[in-house]
């Protein structure tokens, strides 16, 4: 198929889109950044929440020899109230299989905001594996679990009604944030994420949040491995809990993170809003020292 046109859309389909050009052309290879592993997840293509022109600006300045899509990359929740898929969207989904085609290993972890693609668990499109769950090991030998998230979300799982209420809630809070940062733009200031500030300021988020962080790990504990990398909390994380190490990618709606292994086996969290405004006033800092 050359473009997605419906939630309800053929999966199979997705082994011919690399066919398909992409609105915005992609940077020469040559240019880009390798990793030994790459995870991102929380895209949530299908919502204007989605920050695609910053993900596309990131897969096209970063490679690795592993990709990890750590779930709800897709926004099926949304996409079932109200259909919304523009040209940038189409644009993502070809890089990632333009990248399984190049030799990428590609593994899809379906989240909830995705789960119709649970369905597929075991099979390949398109170089693309979907599983539900992974073990990644690491250059220097670590045993890492590689899962969403959502399954140790007592609201998603226990109170669905309530999971979906909090996610309109969460819609209008992105809806602001895009009109904050559409000022920002204009005046000439960087990317800002308002719910990620609203979130390290109210009590019962961050507590949520540590609560959620310690039950993965302990989970990740009791199966016998070093450490995890979940997704689903849109809070990108590195730290060690109980003798675990906790990972968390982040987002591409809020933070725009991605998690990241060098070949050494070191972890690093890249934040990319950062880096392209870093990018941005690298020239202007460039001129001022070649008019001194």
């Amino acid at each position: 198929m050359a473009t997605i046109t419906r939630l309800s859309f053929d999966v199979a389909g997705l082994a011919d889109f690399h066919a398909t050009t992409p609105t915005i052309p992609e940077r020469p290879i040559g240019e880009r950044r390798k990793y030994r592993a790459i995870w991102i997840s929380d895209v949530h293509l299908g919502t204007r929440g989605c920050n695609a022109e910053m993900l596309i600006d990131f897969l096209d300045h970063v490679d690795s020899d592993v990709m990890y899509l750590v779930g709800d990359i897709i926004d099926g929740w949304a996409m079932k109230k109200r259909f919304y898929w523009p040209a940038t969207h189409n644009d993502i989904v070809w890089r990632v299989l333009k990248r399984a085609k190049r030799g990428t290993e590609i593994v899809y972890i379906p989240g909830n905001h995705d789960e119709m693609f649970r369905q597929f668990t075991g099979l390949d499109f398109g170089g693309v594996k979907i599983k539900r769950q992974a073990i990644h090991t690491t250059a220097d030998g670590r045993r890492l679990l590689v899962l969403h998230g959502d399954e140790f979300d007592a609201i998603t799982m226990s109170h669905r009604w309530l999971a979906h209420l909090g996610d309109a809630a969460y819609e209008m809070m992105m809806t602001l944030n895009r009109w904050l940062n559409a000022v920002r733009r204009w005046m000439g200031l960087p990317y800002w994420s308002l719910s990620k500030y609203a979130k390290q300021k109210v009590k019962n988020a961050v507590s949520f949040i540590s609560k959620f962080e310690e039950i993965v790990a302990r989970e990740a504990g009791a199966r016998g491995v070093d450490g995890v990398i979940a997704g689903h909390i849109h809070k990108a994380e590195i730290r060690g809990i109980d003798g675990i190490e906790y990972y968390n990618d982040g987002d591409w709606v809020e933070g725009c993170t991605a998690l990241v292994e060098q070949y050494d086996g070191s972890m690093e969290i890249l934040h990319w809003a950062d880096e392209m405004a870093a990018r941005e006033s690298q020239p202007e800092s460039e001129a001022r020292l070649a008019a001194a």
